[in-house]
């Protein structure tokens, strides 16, 4: 099933999601839709995995479970295994294993759509640069650090795709 914006919003009561990730995720939605204009995509399943992509902030972990997997294993459970497949190649990292990186337009535009937003809409620069301030463990810093220059050329694909600019983008917000 996949849900409506209602349905969606329904969830992030259910699941608390918190005000500033209703923030996040709404921008999130806007961004990836404003993309999905030039591209043939299923608008109905990318709004609803951009709804739904941090579903997991708040509701209870299994043991192991990091995120996106919580929000994979409770769109699931609620019946959303569609948008669950596309929710599991959101996170940073996933662009960097060809087992989840995104290769649908769904995928590629709700990744690049969710690197460009924090609670604004700040594009990828200036996104990781936020990320680069919050002095992260070695670890996570060689992921990042490896993670930009494939997130750039996508964001560079896409824009030159549509013909936009970074500056049109933010004028969502």
């Amino acid at each position: 099933m996949v849900p409506t914006e209602e349905q969606a919003k329904a969830l992030w009561e259910k699941y608390r999601l918190p005000e500033q990730k209703r923030t996040h995720v709404l921008l999130v939605a806007r961004v990836a839709m404003f993309f999905a204009t030039k591209f043939q995509v299923n608008d109905k399943l990318l709004l609803a995995a951009a709804l739904l992509h941090d579903i997991d902030k708040v509701a209870p972990r299994f043991p192991g479970e990091q995120h996106p997997d919580t929000a994979v294993r409770v769109l699931r459970e609620e019946g959303m295994g569609e948008v669950a497949d596309l929710v599991r190649t959101h996170p940073l990292h996933s662009i960097l294993d060809a087992k989840i990186a995104p290769k649908t337009w769904e995928e590629k535009l709700l990744y690049l759509a969710d690197k460009m937003v924090k609670y604004d809409i700040v594009g990828v620069d200036k996104r990781f640069a936020m990320w680069n301030n919050e002095h992260l463990l070695p670890k996570e810093q060689a992921i990042l650090d490896t993670c930009y220059p494939k997130v750039k050329e996508l964001e560079q694909e896409v824009f030159k795709t549509l013909g936009i600019t970074l500056q049109e983008v933010v004028k969502l917000a």
